[in-house]
Protein backbone atom coordinates (compact mmCIF):
# COMPACT_ATOMS: atom_id res chain seq x y z
CA UNK A 1 0.00 0.00 0.00
CA UNK A 2 1.50 3.28 -1.26
CA UNK A 3 2.22 5.66 2.05
CA UNK A 4 -0.19 8.68 2.04
CA UNK A 5 1.21 12.04 2.36
CA UNK A 6 1.38 14.39 5.20
CA UNK A 7 0.29 17.70 5.56
CA UNK A 8 2.36 20.42 6.68
CA UNK A 9 0.37 22.68 9.28
CA UNK A 10 2.59 25.65 7.49
CA UNK A 11 1.65 25.22 4.08
CA UNK A 12 -1.51 25.21 2.20
CA UNK A 13 -0.28 23.22 -1.07
CA UNK A 14 -2.68 19.15 -1.02
CA UNK A 15 -0.97 16.65 -3.16
CA UNK A 16 -2.53 16.12 -6.79
CA UNK A 17 -5.95 14.69 -6.81
CA UNK A 18 -5.05 12.41 -9.31
CA UNK A 19 -2.64 10.61 -6.86
CA UNK A 20 -5.58 9.51 -4.08
CA UNK A 21 -5.50 6.19 -3.47
CA UNK A 22 -7.67 3.77 -5.86
CA UNK A 23 -10.75 3.19 -3.71
CA UNK A 24 -14.34 4.17 -3.18
CA UNK A 25 -13.55 7.21 -1.65
CA UNK A 26 -9.93 8.18 -2.59
CA UNK A 27 -7.48 9.11 0.68
CA UNK A 28 -5.34 11.77 -0.70
CA UNK A 29 -3.82 12.80 2.58
CA UNK A 30 -3.44 12.77 6.28
CA UNK A 31 -3.05 16.45 9.02
CA UNK A 32 -2.71 19.91 8.12
CA UNK A 33 -5.58 21.71 9.98
CA UNK A 34 -8.93 22.85 9.62
CA UNK A 35 -7.96 26.84 9.02
CA UNK A 36 -10.25 28.72 6.32
CA UNK A 37 -7.95 29.12 4.05
CA UNK A 38 -6.64 25.56 4.20
CA UNK A 39 -10.37 24.42 3.93
CA UNK A 40 -11.64 26.72 1.11
CA UNK A 41 -8.37 25.91 -0.90
CA UNK A 42 -9.46 22.09 -0.68
CA UNK A 43 -12.82 22.60 -2.02
CA UNK A 44 -11.16 24.49 -4.57
CA UNK A 45 -9.40 21.53 -5.33
CA UNK A 46 -12.02 18.59 -5.07
CA UNK A 47 -10.88 17.93 -1.85
CA UNK A 48 -12.62 17.42 1.42
CA UNK A 49 -11.76 16.48 5.42
CA UNK A 50 -13.67 13.12 6.26
CA UNK A 51 -12.25 11.86 9.94
CA UNK A 52 -13.54 10.45 13.80
CA UNK A 53 -11.96 11.28 17.04
CA UNK A 54 -9.46 10.16 17.83
CA UNK A 55 -7.95 10.14 14.06
CA UNK A 56 -6.13 12.69 12.43
CA UNK A 57 -7.75 15.07 9.72
CA UNK A 58 -8.24 12.82 6.74
CA UNK A 59 -8.42 14.28 3.66
CA UNK A 60 -10.32 12.95 0.75
CA UNK A 61 -10.95 12.94 -3.21
CA UNK A 62 -13.33 10.35 -4.32
CA UNK A 63 -13.32 8.40 -7.85
CA UNK A 64 -15.97 8.49 -9.17
CA UNK A 65 -17.28 11.66 -7.64
CA UNK A 66 -21.30 12.05 -6.49
CA UNK A 67 -22.82 14.77 -8.31
CA UNK A 68 -25.85 16.38 -8.96
CA UNK A 69 -26.80 18.81 -11.88
CA UNK A 70 -29.74 21.50 -10.08
CA UNK A 71 -32.38 21.16 -13.00
CA UNK A 72 -31.98 17.23 -12.59
CA UNK A 73 -33.04 16.46 -9.11
CA UNK A 74 -36.08 14.02 -9.21
CA UNK A 75 -39.09 14.64 -6.76
CA UNK A 76 -41.18 11.51 -6.44
CA UNK A 77 -44.96 11.23 -6.30
CA UNK A 78 -45.03 10.65 -2.29
CA UNK A 79 -43.34 14.10 -2.16
CA UNK A 80 -45.34 15.95 -4.68
CA UNK A 81 -48.14 14.80 -2.37
CA UNK A 82 -46.75 15.84 0.96
CA UNK A 83 -46.15 19.17 -1.00
CA UNK A 84 -49.68 19.55 -1.96
CA UNK A 85 -50.97 18.48 1.64
CA UNK A 86 -48.78 20.30 4.02
CA UNK A 87 -46.98 23.94 3.86
CA UNK A 88 -43.55 24.30 4.34
CA UNK A 89 -41.11 27.46 5.13
CA UNK A 90 -37.24 27.64 3.45
CA UNK A 91 -34.62 29.50 4.65
CA UNK A 92 -30.82 30.15 4.60
CA UNK A 93 -28.32 30.68 6.97
CA UNK A 94 -30.99 31.63 9.98
CA UNK A 95 -29.49 29.00 12.74
CA UNK A 96 -26.17 27.59 10.38
CA UNK A 97 -25.53 26.55 14.36
CA UNK A 98 -28.82 24.37 14.93
CA UNK A 99 -28.31 22.82 11.98
CA UNK A 100 -25.01 21.68 11.94
CA UNK A 101 -25.69 20.24 15.42
CA UNK A 102 -28.58 18.09 14.39
CA UNK A 103 -26.39 16.82 11.45
CA UNK A 104 -24.03 15.54 13.83
CA UNK A 105 -26.01 14.53 16.28
CA UNK A 106 -26.11 10.68 17.46
CA UNK A 107 -28.28 8.21 18.16
CA UNK A 108 -28.96 4.29 18.05
CA UNK A 109 -28.64 4.30 14.24
CA UNK A 110 -25.48 6.59 14.31
CA UNK A 111 -23.45 6.03 17.54
CA UNK A 112 -20.14 8.07 16.18
CA UNK A 113 -20.35 11.14 13.80
CA UNK A 114 -17.31 12.71 11.77
CA UNK A 115 -18.52 16.03 12.43
CA UNK A 116 -16.21 16.38 15.35
CA UNK A 117 -16.05 19.58 17.59
CA UNK A 118 -12.82 21.00 15.83
CA UNK A 119 -15.21 20.41 12.44
CA UNK A 120 -18.70 22.17 13.85
CA UNK A 121 -15.85 25.08 15.06
CA UNK A 122 -13.72 25.30 11.80
CA UNK A 123 -17.47 25.45 9.43
CA UNK A 124 -18.94 27.61 12.02
CA UNK A 125 -16.11 30.09 11.31
CA UNK A 126 -16.79 29.68 7.26
CA UNK A 127 -19.88 30.67 7.61
CA UNK A 128 -19.16 33.92 9.62
CA UNK A 129 -16.89 34.43 6.78
CA UNK A 130 -19.81 33.96 3.92
CA UNK A 131 -18.67 31.02 2.48
CA UNK A 132 -20.18 27.82 4.43
CA UNK A 133 -24.51 28.20 4.61
CA UNK A 134 -27.09 26.48 6.15
CA UNK A 135 -30.44 25.74 4.38
CA UNK A 136 -33.54 25.68 6.76
CA UNK A 137 -37.27 23.45 6.42
CA UNK A 138 -39.50 25.01 8.99
CA UNK A 139 -43.45 23.58 9.88
CA UNK A 140 -45.06 25.55 11.74
CA UNK A 141 -41.90 27.53 13.03
CA UNK A 142 -40.49 24.24 13.97
CA UNK A 143 -37.09 23.39 12.39
CA UNK A 144 -37.91 20.13 10.46
CA UNK A 145 -35.00 19.49 8.34
CA UNK A 146 -31.71 20.98 6.70
CA UNK A 147 -28.81 20.96 4.73
CA UNK A 148 -25.26 22.38 5.11
CA UNK A 149 -22.23 23.19 2.63
CA UNK A 150 -19.90 25.68 0.76
CA UNK A 151 -20.59 27.88 -2.05
CA UNK A 152 -17.74 28.54 -4.18
CA UNK A 153 -17.96 30.41 -7.53
CA UNK A 154 -21.32 28.38 -9.51
CA UNK A 155 -20.50 25.13 -7.12
CA UNK A 156 -22.33 23.92 -4.14
CA UNK A 157 -20.19 21.39 -1.96
CA UNK A 158 -22.42 19.35 -0.17
CA UNK A 159 -21.49 18.33 3.76
CA UNK A 160 -24.40 16.77 5.18
CA UNK A 161 -28.01 16.99 5.82
CA UNK A 162 -31.11 15.63 8.50
CA UNK A 163 -34.90 15.30 8.80
CA UNK A 164 -36.46 15.58 12.15
CA UNK A 165 -39.81 14.65 10.21
CA UNK A 166 -40.76 12.62 6.91
CA UNK A 167 -38.67 13.70 3.83
CA UNK A 168 -37.77 17.23 5.86
CA UNK A 169 -33.72 17.16 4.22
CA UNK A 170 -34.90 15.61 1.00
CA UNK A 171 -37.24 18.92 1.09
CA UNK A 172 -34.53 20.93 1.78
CA UNK A 173 -32.72 19.62 -1.39
CA UNK A 174 -35.53 20.58 -3.45
CA UNK A 175 -35.05 24.17 -2.33
CA UNK A 176 -31.87 24.33 -2.34
CA UNK A 177 -31.80 23.15 -6.10
CA UNK A 178 -34.63 25.56 -7.10
CA UNK A 179 -32.91 28.09 -5.79
CA UNK A 180 -29.16 27.62 -7.32
CA UNK A 181 -30.61 26.91 -10.44
CA UNK A 182 -32.33 30.90 -10.38
CA UNK A 183 -28.89 31.99 -9.44
CA UNK A 184 -26.87 30.45 -12.09
CA UNK A 185 -25.04 27.40 -10.03
CA UNK A 186 -23.95 24.68 -12.33
CA UNK A 187 -23.49 21.47 -10.23
CA UNK A 188 -23.74 20.35 -6.00
CA UNK A 189 -21.20 18.11 -5.02
CA UNK A 190 -22.49 15.05 -3.26
CA UNK A 191 -19.01 13.67 -2.41
CA UNK A 192 -19.53 9.74 -2.17
CA UNK A 193 -22.98 8.75 -3.71
CA UNK A 194 -25.24 6.09 -1.91
CA UNK A 195 -29.19 5.02 -2.56
CA UNK A 196 -30.98 8.35 -1.01
CA UNK A 197 -28.58 10.72 -3.02
CA UNK A 198 -29.23 8.61 -6.21
CA UNK A 199 -33.24 8.27 -5.56
CA UNK A 200 -33.18 12.05 -5.82
CA UNK A 201 -31.44 12.40 -9.53
CA UNK A 202 -27.53 12.22 -8.06
CA UNK A 203 -25.40 10.68 -10.67
CA UNK A 204 -21.60 9.44 -10.88
CA UNK A 205 -18.93 11.68 -12.41
CA UNK A 206 -15.48 11.01 -13.75
CA UNK A 207 -12.76 12.59 -11.58
CA UNK A 208 -11.47 14.24 -14.69
CA UNK A 209 -15.01 15.52 -15.50
CA UNK A 210 -15.26 16.80 -12.24
CA UNK A 211 -11.76 18.56 -12.03
CA UNK A 212 -12.93 19.91 -15.32
CA UNK A 213 -15.98 21.58 -13.72
CA UNK A 214 -14.30 22.99 -10.72
CA UNK A 215 -11.43 24.73 -13.22
CA UNK A 216 -14.27 26.02 -15.17
CA UNK A 217 -17.21 26.83 -12.18
CA UNK A 218 -15.84 27.03 -8.72
CA UNK A 219 -13.35 30.02 -8.78
CA UNK A 220 -14.39 32.41 -5.85
CA UNK A 221 -14.20 35.44 -5.96
CA UNK A 222 -14.76 37.84 -2.61
CA UNK A 223 -18.36 39.05 -3.84
CA UNK A 224 -19.69 35.37 -3.25
CA UNK A 225 -18.89 35.86 0.61
CA UNK A 226 -22.02 36.61 2.21
CA UNK A 227 -24.92 35.71 3.77
CA UNK A 228 -27.93 34.08 1.98
CA UNK A 229 -31.61 35.41 1.41
CA UNK A 230 -34.20 32.56 -0.63
CA UNK A 231 -36.94 33.16 -2.48
CA UNK A 232 -40.61 32.82 -0.80
CA UNK A 233 -41.55 30.13 -3.41
CA UNK A 234 -39.11 27.86 -4.05
CA UNK A 235 -41.14 24.78 -3.60
CA UNK A 236 -44.21 25.72 -5.63
CA UNK A 237 -43.01 24.38 -8.95
CA UNK A 238 -42.47 20.49 -7.25
CA UNK A 239 -46.49 20.56 -6.58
Amino acid sequence: MPSIPWLSENSLQFPEIDSALDDPNGLLAVGGDLSPARLLEAYRQGIFPWYEDPQPILWWSPQPRAVLFPEKVYVNRTLRKQLKRERFRITADQCFGEVLDACAALSPKRPGTWITTKMRKAYKQLHELGWAHSIEVWQQGELVGGLYGLALGRMFFGESMFSHRSNGSKLALLGLCKQLQRWGFELIDCQVGNDYLYSMGAEDLARADFKSMLETFAQPTASDASHWTLDADLLDSYE
